[in-house]
């Protein structure tokens, strides 16, 4: 199975080139996208020269910043494979959990699968906002939908190309991780958790992520729960639970 990465980046001069070989050193066939949003600090530099230097990565860039959502919806609509996932352009996730997160597709287990930060217990926690955060959001989704997922903004996500291809995907922030989960849900299918690795960064670090899109999240989950099935494509997507 063939599977496609999509790169979402902004700002990422530091790491891009460290996270994309990190990528392209997981021995399983891929496609790779990156879609630079409108990057100032230099990055943009970095991707026009490497998409000269290996043709066969596809370089997309926006001229102004879309947002996380935007450039994942740019991603999906150039993605050829099969299964989709996300991958951040810094250093907190591990491409090496790749074979990991496909094992249970493979396995013929699961359709959707998320990789949980909470379920690996050796993870650091990180600052404790950013960790009652994950965890109450957590609850919030639980609450809402009546599942018991452990990590629902997790980055990496596994999704089948032609259901997340079929989604109207609304959001340009970094509330597309609960519009996906949210349509997920509503749609039938089943999301099945596997542990993985992270190495949380600090805002200093970079991290971009923060209190203001705690509440942007808790009212897209709350917001496709009152639109129910209906805020579904046209209804194509949904499925028996």
């Amino acid at each position: 199975m063939k599977l496609c990465v999509i790169i979402p980046c902004y700002n990422e001069k530091d790491t891009i080139l460290k996270v994309l070989k990190r990528v392209e050193d997981v021995p399983i066939e891929k496609e790779i996208i990156i879609v630079d949003d409108g990057s100032k600090d230099g990055t943009r530099d970095i991707l026009k020269k490497l998409k000269e230097e290996k043709p066969y990565l596809k370089i997309i860039f926006h001229e102004k910043n879309q947002g996380k959502g935007g450039a994942i919806k740019t991603g999906i609509e150039h993605a050829e494979c099969e299964y989709i996932i996300i991958q951040d352009a810094d250093l907190e996730y591990f491409p090496e959990d790749y074979p990991k997160l496909l094992k249970p597709i493979l396995d013929g287990k699961a359709e959707v699968v998320y990789g949980s930060r909470l379920l690996e217990k050796s993870n650091p926690k990180g600052s404790i906002l950013y960790y009652l955060g994950r965890y109450s959001i957590n609850w919030f989704v639980n609450l809402l939908y009546g599942t018991h997922l452990t990590d629902s903004y997790t980055c990496y996500k596994v999704l089948p190309r032609n259901f997340i291809k079929g989604i109207n995907i609304e959001s340009k922030g970094f509330e597309l991780e609960a519009e996906l989960t949210s349509k997920i849900i509503l749609s039938g299918k089943k999301i099945y958790e596997v542990p993985i690795r992270y190495a949380p960064r600090s805002i200093k670090e970079g991290k971009k992520i923060n209190w203001k899109d705690w509440f942007q999240g808790a009212w897209t989950y709350l917001k496709y729960r009152i639109k129910g099935n209906r805020c579904l494509k046209n209804g194509k997507n949904r499925q028996k639970a």
